[in-house]
């Protein structure tokens, strides 16, 4: 419960000060990219990490996953940074750059991208494949009805149907 008392304090950037909403629409559906994301997965890259979902959450739940999280903003970075440092997770690491200037040591050096609501799901997906290695993939979360054009070579994957949440979208491309 601790960490929902530090996301809490940053109520503006995530919307709501409510535990419990937090809970159960940021984390776990954070959670759901684990569903899609390959399982040898070893390195992640979260682009436009913002309040650091997904990467945190999925960070929590698979320590042993490498983890760079990207944020153009210096504030929302330096919030990711102190998330990090208490709750002492290692293996991760807060970058505070535009995804377009990130330096080339970054570029094709993860398993894995992925992103949750940060911009056009064609851009994120493009900007995504430049950080994965071949034989990676891309994960956004996508729209609940994605357009035809959108899909392209990719697949929409929905996930959580049962309960009274309704299915998640993700566009997902393998690299």
């Amino acid at each position: 419960m601790d960490i929902l008392i530090k996301w809490n304090s940053v109520h503006r950037m995530i919307g709501t000060s409510d535990p419990t909403w937090i809970a159960e629409e940021l984390f776990l559906d954070s959670l759901l990219f684990l569903h899609v994301v390959p399982d040898t997965a070893e390195s992640l890259v979260d682009i436009g990490s913002g309040a650091g979902l997904p990467g945190i959450p999925i960070k929590i739940v698979k320590p042993n996953l490498r983890m760079l999280l990207v944020e153009s903003r210096q504030r929302r970075a330096s919030f990711l940074s102190a998330i990090v440092r208490e709750l002492g997770l290692t293996g991760i690491q807060v970058l505070s750059e535009r995804v377009l200037t990130v330096p080339a040591s970054w570029r094709g050096a993860f398993d894995g991208a992925v992103a949750r609501c940060a911009g056009s799901s064609d851009s994120t997906m493009r900007l995504g494949a430049e950080f994965v290695r071949r034989g990676g993939t891309v994960v956004l979360s996508g729209p609940p009805t994605p357009r035809k054009a959108e899909i392209g070579r990719r697949i929409v994957v929905r996930v959580g149907a049962d309960g009274p949440r309704s299915p998640r979208s993700f566009l997902v491309h393998e690299v």
